[in-house]
């Protein structure tokens, strides 16, 4: 499987032009452009640009350290995606982010790192004692990635395998959460484990800081779009990952009101018709 990922990753994964859809803007008071400048990234060819989606937020761990939420909200965040735990480890700043970003009025919700070498019921009831079941909170994110370079967990990721502690983990999340979760996952775990539609019912949080990710991620629907990793925002001292929601402040809105809800695009970058994009060479990996 490992050596599989690496051939992935080597020779890029290509996609034929696909039809997708042009975001809505009619936004008011989005952030300035400047605080979401992209550093040196490429997201070439005609597919929506990370500024072309509305609602944009981050993503946080212990490594962003003490972070003032309202400098965070006032800048124009308005979602963050938290870690709770890893495996059987909980995040140290998990409670203190929690807390400000719910004080600060930011769409929050929890994410639980999978380490593949521990039962995944055993790992998702860990993260059930330490990320809270509130009626305002997003879904349950779990975030699956390819951990090869891990120096305690040397499991050889099988398709099936990976896919059956999957479905264990994700059916006890929305058991306990009463909101369906979301899959955070990297392109090459997708290309190895989920581009065949395994999982599809569930709607999809995918990382992709050159390209848009109809690039890499084909025609499958996405939720969120983790488009760099090295941003900069108001509130927090170092780097920060910043996300995209797919679609308009009124499908926002709608997600809000029913955050378990399972994925309702259409095409690849959900939100109104339009015309086919054309995709350039630098857009094939």
């Amino acid at each position: 499987m490992l050596s599989k990922l690496k051939r992935l990753v080597s020779r890029g994964v290509g996609c034929t032009a696909l039809a997708m859809a042009a975001v809505v803007s009619g936004y008011g008071g989005a952030p300035l452009e400047s605080d979401w400048a992209l550093a040196g990234n490429v997201f070439s060819g005609n597919y929506p640009k990370p500024k072309d989606y509305p609602i944009r937020g981050i993503d946080v761990s212990k490594f962003q350290g003490d972070i003032d939420w309202n400098a965070v909200a006032n800048s124009g965040v308005k979602f963050a995606w938290i870690k709770a735990t890893e495996g059987g480890d909980r995040d140290a700043r998990f409670q203190a982010n929690w807390d400000g970003a719910k004080a600060a009025g930011i769409a929050h919700g929890a994410y639980h790192f999978v380490y593949w070498c521990r039962p995944p019921l055993e790992e998702i009831n860990y993260f059930e004692q330490n990320a809270p079941a509130e009626d305002d909170a997003l879904p349950p994110v779990l975030d699956v990635e390819a951990t090869p370079t891990s120096p305690t967990c040397h499991r050889h990721l099988t398709q099936d395998g990976a896919i059956a502690d999957m479905q264990v983990m994700l059916q006890e999340m929305e058991r306990h959460y009463g909101k369906r979760p979301i899959i955070y996952t990297t392109p090459d775990f997708y290309q190895a484990i989920l581009s065949d539609g395994a999982l599809m019912d569930y709607a999809i949080w995918v990382r992709s800081t050159k390209h848009h990710p109809a690039v890499k991620y084909g025609s499958r629907a996405w939720h969120f779009w983790q488009y760099q990793s090295d941003g900069r925002v108001p509130g927090i001292g170092g780097k920060v990952d910043k996300d995209a929601f797919y679609g308009t402040k009124e499908q926002w809105d709608a997600f809000l009101k029913e955050p378990g809800a399972r994925p309702i695009q259409t095409g690849a970058a959900g939100a109104a018709s339009a015309p086919a994009p054309t995709q350039t060479a630098a857009d094939a990996d």
